[in-house]
């Protein structure tokens, strides 16, 4: 992962897997070190995405929401929209991974190798030739892990099950297993029709007659700042 504005790369583990178990500990160890990133840009993939999630969230998005960092997502199938990141994980496997380590570690080394140079000796024409350490500073929001969640505009709140539900008079309405353990609010806004909001995100009506989450449009979506 690298800070847009810099260029600065701040992290890059070697990783038999990238399921979120493993992956998540990693930005945890990142955001201790570095603070936590206004935003995090990636493509539709695991573990950033999912493709059975609500909205196509995956358990690691909904953490990075919950920190308060914003989720970005390119096109499908335009890499240009992360073109910068695409261009360093080009030299990044050319210079670190051909040929791959022995081992895991092995291959760190190879990776924190590679950073150290890029980071402090490759000067950057939109850095007015400077290096990337140079220019970077880590952010000023420390990493202090979840707070709770309140909806004091909200109806109720109610905790999603383990399975992805949730409880509401007796019925059982399923929401997504990405927000289990998450707490929604909830608002009547007319009978037996209930908003469904997590954090300040609105995530779609339940009709309790339907018994079923009707979904709105995608707040977590293509939405790219300014690079």
């Amino acid at each position: 992962m690298s800070d847009h504005a810099s260029r600065f790369v701040l992290a890059c583990e070697a990783m038999e897997s990238i399921k979120e178990a493993r992956v998540l500990p990693a930005f945890e160890r990142l955001f201790h070190e570095r603070g936590l990133l206004a935003a995090i840009r990636s493509d539709n993939g695991v573990p950033f995405a999912s493709p059975n999630g609500l909205y196509g969230l995956s358990r690691l998005s909904v953490w990075w929401l919950r920190l308060g960092i914003a989720v970005e997502r390119i096109k499908p199938g335009h890499p240009q929209q992360n073109g910068r990141h695409e261009r360093l994980y080009l030299t990044l496997k050319k210079e670190a991974t051909r040929p791959v380590g022995a081992n895991m570690l092995q291959q760190q080394a190879r990776f924190d190798a590679f950073i150290e140079e890029f980071n402090t000796e490759h000067p950057h024409e939109a850095l007015d030739m400077k290096t990337p350490v140079e220019v970077y500073s880590p952010s000023t929001r420390p990493y202090r892990g979840l707070v709770d969640l309140d909806y004091p505009f909200h109806d109720r709140d109610v905790l999603v099950t383990a399975c992805g539900r949730i409880c509401m008079q007796r019925k059982k309405i399923n929401i997504s297993t990405v927000l289990a353990s998450q707490r929604l609010g909830l608002k009547e806004v007319d009978e037996a029709i209930w908003l469904v909001s997590f954090m300040h995100y609105d995530l779609g009506y339940i009709d309790l007659e339907q018994k079923t989450l009707q979904t709105i449009d995608n707040q977590f979506g293509t939405r790219l700042s300014p690079m």
